[in-house]
């Protein structure tokens, strides 16, 4: 019985060993491993089936060096209290691999941080930086535009004022209007905005929406209440210091919240804490529509993010080699549930 040919160990194995198995040209084997190359899907084969057997992995860094691309974007997020956060990470990054495109996933823990994480960022030859996450003022901004070595600095799921970023986000404005004609149309007329916290430039537009759009099509102007972080802990605690004292004539008869995750927190402290029912007593709406909304103990009536357009549109920008307003806003989906 003839002896079966072994691999030999990867990083010994060449693209020529590949190219003689194959019975291609190396130049060959070189152009399968390049996401922009052109190729027939009859060779791609031979050279995948070779490089399989063979347990080639072409250099990365190597090729990265002779092209002006690397292939590699930063992902930098923080906030991880907010589930949606998770939700986004994990799309992202299987569509951003599905592509070809390599993450580096950095967490930045404060302001500070993540002002250090993006000058970092910029020294690791990366070819776009995308930020997730409330840390990041005009300041953190300017420094890392001004000392940045990457091509372009994404902001997703939020908007940014800065001319040199991209902003790939919901539209809240059509959002926040479509949350508010169906509180109207559902019956409240006390509604309280729980609004988290305000940054100067990556930011949400949810509750200045709100409020102006209720002050001017229904005449009264909402409360609103706000907490420091995307946190449901926090969130039940904000809500408990404030409607605790309260006589049930005077507390809202719905909590409009700026995403799921302070919905989630309002949600346990008005059941568990105050004693009141939803939604009969206090009827909530939330914005992302995190897994946990579904569930039996939420039920949570709340808006979708589209973030598999989102991303898809992400790669669709990382690609272009084009100079132009990259800037785009998504539209998503009012899902109705038993809270509102």
């Amino acid at each position: 019985m003839p002896d079966e040919k072994k691999p030999a160990f990867a990083g010994n194995i060449t693209a020529d060993d590949v190219a003689a198995e194959a019975g291609v040209s190396r130049w060959t084997v070189n152009r399968a491993f390049r996401k922009d190359a052109s190729i027939s899907s009859k060779s791609l084969e031979k050279v995948r089936i070779a490089a399989e057997r063979l347990g080639y992995v072409p250099d990365l860094r190597a090729a990265s060096l002779a092209s002006d691309r690397s292939n590699l974007v930063a992902l930098l997020i923080d906030d991880f209290a907010n589930p949606h956060k998770l939700v986004m990470m994990e799309r992202l990054t299987r569509i951003l691999r599905r592509e070809g495109w390599d993450i580096l996933l950095v967490n930045t823990l404060d302001r500070a941080d993540a002002g250090h994480a993006l000058l970092n960022a910029s020294q690791r030859r990366v070819d776009a930086v995308i930020l997730i996450g409330i840390q990041f003022d005009d300041d953190v901004l300017d420094t890392a535009l001004h000392a940045r070595r990457f091509r372009k600095l994404i902001i997703f799921a939020r908007t940014s004022r800065n001319p040199n970023t991209i902003s790939i986000a919901v539209d809240d404005v059509h959002a926040m209007r479509e949350i508010a004609n169906y509180v109207h149309e559902r019956g409240y007329r006390r509604p309280m905005f729980l609004a988290g916290p305000r940054t100067s430039s990556a930011h949400l537009l949810r509750k200045e929406t709100f409020v102006d759009y209720w002050r001017q099509h229904f005449g009264s102007e909402p409360e609103t209440v706000a907490v420091s972080a995307y946190d449901p802990e926090l969130a039940a605690k904000v809500v408990e210091t404030t409607l605790s004292a309260r006589k049930k004539a005077s507390l809202p008869d719905i909590l409009v919240c700026e995403n799921d995750a302070l919905a989630i927190g309002a949600t346990d402290v008005i059941r568990h804490k105050l004693g009141l029912r939803i939604p009969e007593d206090i009827a909530i709406t939330g914005f992302d529509d995190v897994p946990q909304a579904e569930g039996a103990n939420y039920r949570l009536t709340t808006y979708r993010q589209p973030l598999t357009d989102m991303a898809e549109y992400l790669v669709e920008v990382l690609d272009s080699r084009e100079d132009r307003d990259f800037d785009r806003l998504f539209r998503g989906k009012l899902t109705v549930r038993e809270s509102a």
